[in-house]
């Protein structure tokens, strides 16, 4: 089983798209309408999930393992730029917000987070708006914290830092228009 280069480990943690983080807590082989299947166990902590993923499907879901420290880079990258806000209908964006956070693209899910940030001085967003933020920002503290050995609270405070930090030069400017 673990000949092919994308092969997971007991113990390693992944992305599984739909789900974000996960960890392989064990690998099975079960007979299923008489057919030998191998399989990964998944754990999802967040949302006390547990998942079985057959193994020759892992490509086909989009299961990989954790970033690279090139792409989280690139990630946090993409916080710092300014929001790109289209104009058109909420329920057409909601769904692209959703589309990107499922493709479980750490680089798609900061732009998410970063284009439905509201800085503290900002209007309220809608629940819906509050709702997608919260997904996007929690699968990517998610995977930060798994690359970096922490807890979820302390990666999406960091990754909260970067989008304060950098948001009101993009909101100033705005105001003025």
């Amino acid at each position: 089983m673990a000949s092919k280069p994308d092969a997971f480990d007991v113990g390693d943690y992944v992305v599984y798209p739909k789900h974000g983080v996960g960890r392989v807590i064990e690998l099975q082989s079960e007979e299923i309408a008489g057919m030998q299947l191998d399989l990964y166990v998944l754990r999802f902590e967040k949302e006390r999930m547990t998942l079985r993923v057959p193994v020759n499907k892992v490509e086909s879901i989009g299961m990989r393992k954790l970033s690279s420290d090139k792409t989280l880079k690139e990630a946090m990258e993409t916080l710092k730029g300014k929001p790109k806000v289209k104009r058109t209908m909420w329920s057409r964006r909601a769904q692209e917000y959703e589309a990107k956070i499922n493709s479980g693209e750490i680089v798609l899910i900061a732009e998410v987070t970063r284009d439905l940030f509201r800085p503290d001085d900002q209007p309220e967003q809608s629940y819906s708006e509050r709702q997608i933020f919260e997904a996007a920002s929690s699968r990517l503290a998610r995977e930060l914290a798994a690359m970096e050995k922490t807890d979820e609270p302390t990666a999406l405070e960091k990754i909260l830092c970067v989008l304060r930090e950098h948001a009101p030069q993009y909101y100033e400017n705005a105001e003025d228009a």
